[in-house]
């Protein structure tokens, strides 16, 4: 898979569209991040984008980042310490696992959108939204 074919296979609306049905029902703030250059460690790769994005500051702690390196062909998924704190690494793994065949098949937004869904259920879980509370990050996929 060339990495141009991972990113134009994306359906950006599709994607907008899950992490806004996920931010609807809680306090998260769910982010997609694609890198243009080659990546070895992923994780910590996506542990530097967390911080450069700000989903370190959100009232919450209740950030997660799907990570992607198309040109390496590798990804990772990070959380914030509070929702770290309520599903732990397993959940996160689980998450891995259950992508890892739809990217395998280049099927790269349902990979994608199923992530969120996950996500978005686990926060909706444990940071429901209140009265008062906003989106505190910007609902667009970040590339570099």
């Amino acid at each position: 898979m060339k990495p141009a074919e991972f990113i134009d296979r994306i359906d950006d609306k599709k994607v907008l569209a899950a992490i806004e049905r996920a931010e609807a029902a809680s306090s998260g703030e769910v982010r997609l991040f694609i890198a243009h250059q080659r990546i070895e460690d992923p994780l910590a790769a996506a542990r530097i984008q967390f911080a450069r994005l700000g989903m370190d500051k959100t009232r919450r702690r209740n950030g997660v980042l799907l990570f992607f390196a198309p040109q390496s062909q590798r990804f990772a998924i990070i959380g914030d310490e509070g929702i770290n704190a309520r599903c732990g690494d397993t959940f996160w793994q689980t998450i891995v696992d259950e992508m890892a065949p739809l990217l395998a098949r280049g099927e790269f937004t349902n990979a994608i959108v199923a992530a969120i869904e996950r996500v978005g259920a686990v926060l909706a879980e444990h940071f429901r939204r209140e009265p008062g509370d906003e989106n505190e990050l910007p609902n667009q996929i970040a590339r570099e």
